[in-house]
C-alpha cells in the first residue's frame, strides 16, 4: 500500500521541513545530543520515572493497586508496539528521507517503514499508562512523549503524522485496556506481596507498616509501624502486648 500520499500542498511535509530545518543550522554537538535523546535518552528517562513511581507506590496503603497501575504503563507500551507491527506492514510508508531530498537526516541507517513511529507509540503509551495511575507522574511522562515526537521529526526519520499516529495508538492501548489490566494485575500484585518470595515481597507495604508477606507467609515475624517485633502471621496478639500481660500477672 502506498504510504499516505497526498496530492497538492502537503502540510505533513511542510511541518517536517520546518522542524527538520532547525537541524540544518544547528551546531554538530546539538544534533548529536538530539540524536541520543531522541533515540535512547527519553526512553531511559521514562524507565527511571516508572521506577520512581513504583518506589513511592510501595508505601501507600493500597500498595498492590497502586503498583499494578504503574506496572501497566510499560506493559501497555509493549502491547502497543506489537499492535504497530501489522499497521506498519499494511501502510508500508517509506521513511521521509527516501522520498524527500534535502533533509538533514541524523540517523540515515533507518530502513524500516515510517508509519507509525515506534518511539512515539512507546513513549505515549507509558505516559498515558502512568497518567491512569498518577496525574503527577503521568503528566511528566506525557511531556516526555511529546518531546520524543519532536525529536523524531527533528532527526528527519519520521513525518509529523507518523508521530501523531504513534501518539494515538499508544493512548488507545493504554486507556482502552487499562480496566482489564487492573482486573488482572491487582490480584497478581497482591499475591506476590503475600508470597514467601522475600526478595520480591518486601516492596509491597501494607497499612500499619507491615509487609504484605506478613499476611500469608506463616512463621515469619515482621515489624509494625512503631518498629516493634510482631509474632508470625496468623497470631492476633503482638509480642509486646503479651509481654505486658505477663508483667501484670507477675505484679499481681
Amino acid at each position: 500500500m502506498a504510504g499516505l500520499a497526498l496530492e497538492g500542498p502537503n502540510p505533513d511535509v511542510d511541518v517536517l521541513d520546518g522542524i527538520n530545518g532547525l537541524a540544518k543550522g544547528a551546531p554538530h554537538w546539538v544534533n548529536k545530543a538530539m540524536e541520543y535523546i531522541g533515540e535512547y535518552g527519553i526512553i531511559a528517562a521514562l524507565a527511571v520515572l516508572c521506577l520512581i513511581a513504583w518506589w513511592g507506590a510501595r508505601r501507600k496503603p493500597d500498595a498492590p493497586a497502586a503498583i499494578a497501575g504503574f506496572v501497566w504503563a510499560p506493559l501497555a507500551a509493549g502491547i502497543a508496539l506489537l499492535a504497530n507491527i501489522p499497521i506498519r506492514a499494511f501502510v508500508e510508508r517509506p521513511r521521509p528521507f527516501k522520498d524527500h531530498a534535502g533533509l538533514e537526516v541524523l540517523i540515515p541507517s533507518k530502513s524500516d517503514y515510517s508509519f507509525v513511529s515506534d518511539h512515539a507509540t512507546l513513549t505515549m503509551a507509558v505516559g498515558v499508562g502512568l497518567f491512569v495511575a498518577s496525574r503527577k507522574y503521568g503528566l511528566i511522562g506525557i511531556v516526555l512523549a511529546l518531546a520524543e515526537g519532536f525529536c523524531r521529526v527533528y532527526m528527519g526519520v519520521h513525518y509529523p503524522t507518523d508521530v501523531v499516529g504513534g501518539f494515538a495508538l499508544g493512548t488507545a492501548v493504554a486507556l482502552l485496556l487499562a480496566p482489564v489490566a487492573q482486573a488482572l494485575l491487582v490480584p497478581l500484585m497482591t499475591a506476590i506481596g503475600r508470597s514467601r518470595a522475600g526478595w520480591i515481597a518486601w516492596w509491597v507495604r501494607a497499612p500499619g507498616g507491615r509487609t504484605q508477606a506478613a499476611a500469608g507467609a506463616g512463621g515469619r515475624a515482621e515489624l509494625d509501624a512503631d518498629g516493634e517485633r510482631m509474632v508470625s502471621a496468623g497470631s492476633a496478639v503482638p509480642t509486646r502486648r503479651r509481654d505486658r500481660d505477663r508483667d501484670k500477672d507477675l505484679a499481681a
